[in-house]
């Protein structure tokens, strides 16, 4: 019988897996971009270039986010209880304290993000402070604890900058490819700029899919996780039930960082739920509720 300690092996697996297709993605760009105008310099120059972009979302992924969210640092007099539930928590979990942030939005939300357990920070919204009780914010704090734990926040910024580069790569082959270039027809530069269009059209878009099914992904493992760190599965369920049945969205909102929030900041109205789950960047909560409340 799956036990929550199953479907963490089975998630980590598949994240890791989808990570090797990112990069097989930008290799395989760089090689077709390198022969359609037969310069092998190209290649390594995406190579590299991925490299930086990866290291620079590394080092500063928690300062954006935070900017992007509009998220204030929280005092431990202001905000006790939520405080000292991430400092018991983290003392539970065996990490260090991270830094905690408050985001002024009636909409239950929270996320977590840093490039590592010494550099991580939880930010909450004032809106799911106002409506969980103790036991309910635990399993909320719990499961972003667990996306620390569980190394999540390092994935979740490489597939982010992955898809940015991807979609860059894509645009530069597809306007090389429009206004011309020295290709050499002789050794196939007309097959391979074939090739590089198609690709250049196809890339971004599943290379969105990849990163939009990390996330997925990384919710599971976070709500198996977070359960296991409270042992009390129900705190974290009954906290998904009111964040969904409140609905509205979130009033500052970007799509970069949407992934890493707790609950879809677009709310749960009808519209989202029309979009369809292969394009949301969370699973739905249904089966998230369902699959804590098995484990119990």
């Amino acid at each position: 019988m799956a036990t929550l300690y199953t479907h963490q092996g089975q998630n980590v697996r598949r994240t890791w897996m989808l990570m090797s297709i990112f990069l097989i993605i930008v290799i395989g760009l760089g090689f077709v971009f390198a022969r359609m105008y037969n310069n092998p310099t190209i290649l390594y120059f995406f190579v590299i270039f991925s490299v930086v972009m990866n290291i620079v979302g590394y080092w500063y992924s928690d300062k954006i986010a935070l900017k992007m969210a509009g998220a204030h640092p929280a005092t431990r007099e202001k905000y006790f209880d939520f405080y000292t539930i991430v400092e018991n928590l983290a003392i539970t979990a065996g990490l260090p304290m991270p830094k905690i942030y408050v985001i002024e939005d009636p909409s239950p939300n929270a996320f977590a993000t840093g490039r590592d357990k010494n550099h991580a920070v939880v930010a909450v919204t004032t809106g799911l402070l106002s409506i969980m009780n103790k036991t309910e914010l635990e399993g909320v704090i719990a499961h972003e604890m667990s996306h620390i734990g569980n190394r999540d926040m390092l994935v979740s910024t490489v597939a982010v900058v992955l898809v940015g580069f991807v979609s860059i790569v894509s645009d530069m082959i597809i306007r090389m490819t429009i206004f011309g270039g020295d290709r050499d027809n002789d050794r196939g530069g007309g097959i391979f700029m074939i090739v590089g269009i198609i690709l250049s059209i196809l890339a971004p878009i599943l290379a969105t899919l990849i990163q939009l099914a990390i996330s997925r992904k990384r919710e599971y493992l976070a709500d198996a996780s977070g359960s296991l760190l409270t042992r009390y599965p129900e705190g974290l369920a009954s906290a998904l039930e009111k964040i969904s049945q409140y609905g509205r969205p979130m009033k500052k909102q970007s799509s970069a960082i949407a992934h890493l929030y707790i609950a879809n900041p677009l709310g749960s109205g009808k519209f989202t739920k029309k979009v369809g789950s292969l394009f949301s960047t969370h699973p739905p909560v249904e089966d998230r509720i369902k699959k804590l409340r098995e484990s119990l």
